[in-house]
């Protein structure tokens, strides 16, 4: 059988998505639990965006690529969520082929968007700590808006590859996916053909877009902590650590979780570990994002308490 399987192999038009569990007392406790984590999490990224529209102060490079990656975090989620509270109270779990299609394609367009984002706001940390006198020189609009451009258009180029490697693959049956939504993984297990070739090609195209970036992201972190280290004032050696200390947060809690799921053999594939790990970074990872910039961020707190203040005086 060829690398690149043509449709007409496939004698599958849609999937079932198991979800997390058949009892429907269950279904409408998880219904509840995920509704309130969905409006919590695009409230709180909706938040910072308009914070950071409406406040002046926060015009900087830094503040534009937290918006993004804000903006990224609420595509992310509303991709799979809304899907999966619908299929939580309905008994109908089917999705369609080119659902699946589509649902695997923008949820790692986006995914893949967010990793690469994160090297760009590594690399703003590391111009604003290492040469603050020359940051917005250095790090001027233009170049953010091709900073901002290129994120985009790799994500979704590598996402359409990865995605159109697994959707043409053959599937003869069964069509039941033990996920709740179309995931790489998930879906390539349905495959009624030898996959090691496509993994090897999925797997090299993780280390360039997943180890890729964490490389370069460390990278950044070293010269970023030499720096730091340099300041003699305790007090301003915390200040530079607090700055990026979120970031770096935020990195550890999306690239790990990434990282286990997608850089290991099919093998190895566990169905029921995997729903509770994706869940981790693709919700609760964009709830969080909002909650530890915000907590830890003394000018979005000001420019919050700003908008309040003028909102009553009003």
């Amino acid at each position: 059988i060829s690398m690149f399987p043509t449709s007409n192999h496939s004698s599958v038009t849609e999937f079932i998505l198991v979800g997390f569990s058949s009892d429907p007392t269950s279904n409408r406790i998880l219904f509840i639990i995920f509704l309130l984590l969905y409006l919590c999490s695009v409230l709180g990224n909706g938040l910072i965006i308009i914070l950071i529209c409406l406040d002046f102060h926060l015009h900087t490079p830094m503040y534009f690529f937290l918006s993004m990656l804000s903006l990224l975090d609420m595509g992310y989620i509303t991709t799979t969520v809304p899907q999966m509270l619908v299929h939580l109270l309905s008994r109908s779990k089917l999705i369609s082929f080119a659902g699946c299609w589509l649902q695997m394609d923008v949820f790692g367009a986006l995914g893949l968007t967010e990793a690469i984002l994160f090297v760009v706001m590594a690399y703003d940390r590391y111009i604003a700590i290492c040469f603050p006198l020359r940051y917005m020189l250095i790090l001027n609009w233009n170049l953010c808006v091709q900073l901002l451009a290129g994120t985009w258009v790799s994500g979704f180029f590598f996402s359409l590859v990865h995605t159109f490697f697994t959707m043409r693959l053959p599937f003869c049956g069964p069509n039941i996916v033990n996920h709740y939504l179309c995931e790489g993984p998930s879906v390539r297990s349905l495959a009624c053909m030898d996959t090691h070739l496509i993994e090897m090609v999925d797997f090299i195209m993780s280390i360039f877009m997943v180890l890729g970036p964490v490389t370069l992201i460390l990278a950044s972190y070293v010269r970023i902590t030499m720096a730091i280290l340099k300041i003699k004032s305790t007090q301003g050696r915390y200040k530079a650590f607090s700055t990026y200390a979120s970031h770096l947060i935020v990195v550890i809690l999306f690239y790990g979780p990434g990282i286990y799921i997608y850089m290991r053999p099919n093998s190895s594939y566990s169905p029921e570990k995997d729903k509770q790990i994706s869940l981790f970074y693709n919700v609760f990872t964009a709830l969080l994002n909002p909650v530890v910039y915000s907590l830890r961020n003394k000018d979005i707190k000001a420019a919050f308490i700003k908008v309040v203040v003028q909102n009553r005086v009003s």
